[in-house]
């Protein structure tokens, strides 16, 4: 009997042995990070902007269809308490946000380092609440629709410390030209306020088909988007169904086969520069959209490989001096080319 309890015994000191000579763990399992959960307090300048934008940007990779999940099952929570997607927070809400654990992925070699470094470039005027920069053409102002990179996303690479920076408006991919960043939440408000009450000018430069006459200055047709079977979006002048738009235009210069003219948009509906052209007989030279092919063709041999459409200035009042500020953004060198091969008249 007593040597069936030594047997047993033995065993038994065998297992702790072998449990004791395993490997240890590995520096990976030593230092893998448990997801935390996380705290973020509201300030002043992040007061008045919805939560589910607030977390889009402040959880950085987190996906927005996990965000809302979250929200909706109460593991983000306001002050202690449930909250929707679309408060509005206020300075010093206390944001709680439940551990999150992300597949990890292994980030490819970006191929955008040059779009990045290109952009530093482009841009024309900064300080400490704002930036301004001369967009190029046949780039997005963001990611979206097939498209993963765009120049918010590219100054975000460009500014990793910058705490915010939000379009205060848009661009067409093709258009190039002035485009204003945020960088303060206090600087965004001020700027949607004066493009609500129509206190900002943007001029644009459109190459157009033929002579523009100089009377005809302004253009009201109503516009209303298409959506088409191939999932392309176009813009046709509707004055039933289709929204209000206004466009005043001033001619800058006759050549030969086109006209250079001015462009002030007081409303701002999709494609309306480009299709208030159209409608009218004078479509912007290389509109893939809404031009006619035989007068492409012409304005190419000239060198022409890009929409001529330039957000050539901008003017709005400055968020903190309270400043009238104008912007002007030149003219991309190969547009200023095609220009000195034309025959002015």
């Amino acid at each position: 009997m007593k040597k069936s309890k030594d047997k047993s015994r033995m065993r038994s000191d065998n297992k702790r042995i072998d449990k004791s000579t395993q490997h240890p763990p590995t520096a990976r399992e030593n230092t893998a990070e448990k997801p935390q959960v996380r705290f973020y307090t509201a300030d002043s300048e992040d007061a008045g902007q919805r939560i589910d934008n607030y977390l889009v940007k402040t959880l950085k990779g987190v996906p927005k269809s996990l965000i809302y999940r979250l929200l909706r099952k109460g593991e983000i929570r306001v002050n202690k308490k449930r909250t929707k997607p679309d408060y509005k927070l206020q300075a010093q809400d206390l944001i709680r946000v439940a551990p999150i654990r992300l597949a990890e992925k292994n980030a490819p070699v970006s191929t955008k380092l040059n779009v990045v470094a290109n952009l530093e470039k482009q841009i024309i005027y900064e300080d400490e609440i704002l930036m301004v920069l001369n967009k190029p053409s046949g780039m997005a102002v963001h990611g979206g629709s097939g498209l993963s990179f765009g120049v918010i996303e590219a100054l975000r690479a460009l500014r990793p410390q910058a705490k915010m920076l939000e379009l205060v408006h848009r661009l067409d991919r093709d258009t190039s030209g002035c485009l204003v960043v945020a960088k303060r939440r206090s600087a965004l408000r001020h700027l949607h306020e004066q493009l609500r009450n129509k206190n900002v000018q943007k001029f644009y430069h459109a190459l157009v088909k033929g002579h523009w006459s100089s009377k005809l200055t302004r253009v009201t047709e109503g516009l209303k988007k298409n959506d088409l079977k191939s999932g392309e979006r176009v813009v046709v002048v509707d004055n039933i169904n289709g929204k209000e738009a206004e466009t005043r235009y001033k001619v800058i210069q006759y050549y030969e086969q086109a006209t250079l003219v001015r462009a002030f948009p007081v409303t701002g509906r999709t494609h309306q520069i480009r299709v208030h052209c159209q409608t009218k007989g004078h479509p912007i030279a290389c509109d893939s959209k809404y031009s006619y092919e035989e007068f492409d063709n012409k304005i190419k041999a000239f060198g022409l490989k890009r929409l001529f459409l330039h957000a050539a200035s901008i003017e709005f009042t400055h968020p903190r001096t309270e400043e009238r500020l104008k912007i002007e953004a030149p003219l991309e060198k190969s547009l200023q080319q095609v220009l000195n091969k034309l025959t002015k008249i």
